[in-house]
């Protein structure tokens, strides 16, 4: 059997409404090589069952995104693992770019992010997400993470916390390289925004990222942000 060339992990919770939409688009980086792996958290809106037939791979494991998105990375078969939210769509150059990247020497990368939505104001905060990132060298979950194989197994995978995995991995891979910034652009759902407001959003977000810094328990902040992790 081939080795894919890419590995695409999704981890899920309760994304009946939009996995087919997400998955149909995936199709094309199947058929050029990649495989798709679908992680459920524990859906009870059939979620899993809507994947099934769009996939290569679903299986379960414990929710949290961290934990979800180790598991895929386990099952995984190919050199480079691309970790996508359920709501963020792959631009159609994505197989390539992050081809040509890793070929050109990058370890782990991400792509520039377009939210899109109704309300106004999401194009700068876009524009500030993808800005911050090549700034400091951190990645978020929303701009579509990819790692080879062996630099993720280098530094553990991500973390098994409920809330700020990415951030941390982040700072785990920046200490051997920075990220590979691509220009090409991901689009993810803006329905936070919109379903709490832009400036509350925000403002919530950076004061939760504020706190898990200055040492706040990630499942605290994680219960505070609406997330209910799993019971261990």
């Amino acid at each position: 059997m081939k080795t894919p060339a890419l590995s695409i992990i999704i981890p899920v919770l309760n994304e009946a409404n939009g996995i087919v939409q997400v998955l149909e688009r995936l199709q094309e980086f199947r058929r050029q090589g990649a495989e798709v792996i679908v992680v459920d958290g524990g859906s009870t809106d059939g979620t899993a069952e809507r994947a099934r037939s769009l996939a290569d791979c679903v299986t379960t494991s414990l929710r949290g995104r961290g934990l979800q998105m180790n598991t895929g990375a386990a099952r995984a078969a190919g050199d480079v693992l691309l970790f996508l939210h359920a709501d963020t769509l792959l631009p159609p150059s994505a197989l390539a770019l992050i081809r040509e990247a890793i070929d050109n020497g990058a370890s782990w990368g991400r792509f520039d992010v377009h939210i899109a939505g109704s309300i106004s104001g999401l194009g700068l905060v876009a524009f500030m997400m993808n800005w911050r990132s090549r700034l400091t060298g951190i990645a978020t979950g929303d701009q579509a993470i990819f790692v080879t194989r062996v630099a993720f197994q280098r530094h553990g995978g991500f973390p098994a916390i409920p809330l700020m995995e990415d951030i941390v991995f982040s700072g785990w891979m920046r200490e051997e390289a920075r990220p590979t910034c691509l220009k090409a652009k991901v689009t993810t759902s803006g329905r936070r925004w919109e379903k709490h407001g832009l400036l509350r959003t925000i403002l919530t977000m950076w004061w939760l990222r504020l706190r898990f810094f200055l040492g706040a328990s990630p499942t605290d902040l994680a219960r505070e942000y609406g997330y209910i992790p799993h019971e261990t």
